[in-house]
């Protein structure tokens, strides 16, 4: 119960709602994220599973991120366990795997090893960086931010970041706001 070893991802779905949605075609898609139609086609089939970079392709081709694809790709749980196990949720040859299932109001992301440092990201809502094992460098609002084991860095949403992993086998979690919660616009209301 809540155990969802047994149901794999389905993030072609997500996909293809979020490109219906946008009102694109898969030529589209293909063009703006560099891969192949017949690719996309079978990612949207559930024939193929995209890999972290091609799952991080499509997301910018369609405007989001891949947390928010992997989020959409299963649905709600009040309660759901995700095992450290769960093969089935986190795409091969990843250094990253969600900790969080479904569409919910916090995501979180579990990072070891090497990450894409040259990749600048923001987001709309607030996160919040846990160095669990090792040791990252973070670059926000052009200061760099050395961060050890046991360190966190808060992050209001919007600020662009980027980081890398400074030590070998390095594990960071990151907590966010959901892209699809408005709790920016909420603030700015109370500030007013």
């Amino acid at each position: 119960m809540g155990d969802h070893k047994e149901q794999p991802l389905r993030v072609g779905a997500a996909v293809r709602r979020r490109r219906r949605a946008q009102e694109l075609t898969l030529a589209a898609v293909a063009e703006r994220s560099g891969l192949s139609v017949p690719f996309l086609s079978q990612v949207e089939n559930e024939r193929a599973r995209p890999s972290k970079p091609s799952l991080e392709r499509i997301a910018d081709a369609l405007g989001t991120t891949a947390v928010e694809l992997l989020a959409a790709a299963d649905p709600a749980c009040s309660v759901d366990v995700v095992r450290a196990a769960d093969d089935g949720f986190t795409p091969p040859d990843s250094c990253s795997r969600s900790l969080v299932r479904g569409h919910h109001q916090l995501h979180a992301m579990e990072f070891t090893g090497d990450h894409d440092e040259g990749r600048e990201v923001q987001h709309r809502n607030d996160e919040l960086m846990y160095v669990v094992d090792g040791a990252v460098e973070v670059e926000a609002e052009g200061r760099a931010h050395r961060l050890g084991r046991g360190d966190t860095l808060y992050m209001s949403g919007g600020v662009r970041h980027r980081w890398r992993a400074t030590e070998p086998d390095t594990r960071v979690v990151v907590v966010a706001v959901a892209d699809h919660i408005e709790a920016l616009e909420d603030r700015h209301r109370q500030g007013a």
